[in-house]
């Protein structure tokens, strides 16, 4: 699997009874992937509102999305479980759908207790073994208590099955130490930054690639971003972030990705005409009148007025 360049963690598409638009997420699958720079596709991750889905659902969108793209895109699908049982059924659920690679979440009630590093260890290679995928090991905020170590980092890298890793630190003091430590176990996995809210910032520090909901919104200002990156062109990078911050600042505001912030996004996604309408799923609300209004006018600063996406 190629991992250098762009991989959206995609949204789903709903009816207006909340039910998957099947025909809808079909098309947008199809446009995304079609895109300059898109790698792959990721499905049922948070912007995906994962956690509004059902584990039968969670196969059902890499089903379609994989269908919808088969023969153009690879898709990954992420698995956020409880348990090592529940997570190699839902990860063969997800590879029988179409997915050829998985995004490994940790397991939320690590994020109460903690965990020890054998648990990850563990957990990795019972998923690794039963399908046989290349994984991605999503690494949460170091303020969590599912955050991983560098030295846990640097183990997990040494694994057959961990093919690339999902930088979300959001502590940059622990990014820069986790990239040295995870190139230093083994140099070939790659490193893909989910900083949404800086992107810029954490592409300097020497990625491959981006694996980010924002590439929903903005696939193409985006891979522009990387590419100036990785040609050493900061001047150009600059230009293209500063078309970025205003839709980055209305979206996510000062904070971290939240489910709020994905509905902003997706409203974001509706009226520059990337998705049909922007309806999210419950506890999750849309934005509201003054965030809309916001929302249009960074809409129009990065040149994504209304327009449809063929």
């Amino acid at each position: 699997m190629n991992f250098d360049g762009i991989i959206p963690a995609i949204a789903v598409p709903f009816n207006a009874d909340f039910s998957i638009d099947e025909g809808e997420l079909r098309r947008f699958s199809q446009w995304l992937a079609a895109q300059p720079g898109i790698v792959a596709l990721m499905t049922n991750g948070h912007t995906g509102e994962v956690f509004s889905l059902t584990p039968r659902e969670r196969a059902e969108v890499t089903r379609i999305t994989a269908r919808a793209v088969e023969g153009k895109c690879p898709v990954i699908s992420s698995v956020v479980c409880e348990g090592i049982k529940d997570a190699v059924e839902q990860a063969k659920w997800a590879k029988d759908a179409g997915a050829t690679g998985l995004d490994i979440m940790p397991p939320h009630h690590w994020l109460r207790f903690g965990f020890l590093p054998e648990h990850c260890i563990d957990y990795f290679n019972a998923i690794g073994e039963a399908t046989a995928l290349p994984l991605i090991v999503h690494i949460y905020p170091a303020w969590t208590r599912g955050s991983y170590s560098s030295a846990l980092l640097a183990e997990l890298a040494r694994l057959p099955h961990v093919a690339a890793f999902k930088m979300g630190e959001r502590e940059m003091n622990k990014y820069a130490r986790d990239i040295q430590e995870i190139r230093a176990a083994d140099a070939s996995k790659a490193l893909l930054t989910c900083h949404d809210e800086y992107l810029l910032a954490s592409m300097v520090q020497g990625i491959d690639g981006a694996l980010v909901g924002f590439a929903s919104l903005i696939p193409g200002l985006i891979y522009d971003l990387l590419k100036a990156v990785k040609a050493g062109n900061l001047h150009e990078a600059m230009r293209i972030q500063s078309l970025i911050t205003p839709l980055k600042d209305v979206v996510y505001g000062g904070g971290e990705p939240t489910g709020e912030a994905h509905g902003r996004m997706k409203a974001a996604m509706a009226l520059a005409g990337i998705l049909r309408d922007g309806t999210v799923r419950p506890p999750t609300h849309a934005p509201n009148a003054q965030q809309l209004e916001a929302i249009r006018a960074a809409l129009a600063h990065a040149g994504l007025s209304k327009r449809a996406a063929a």
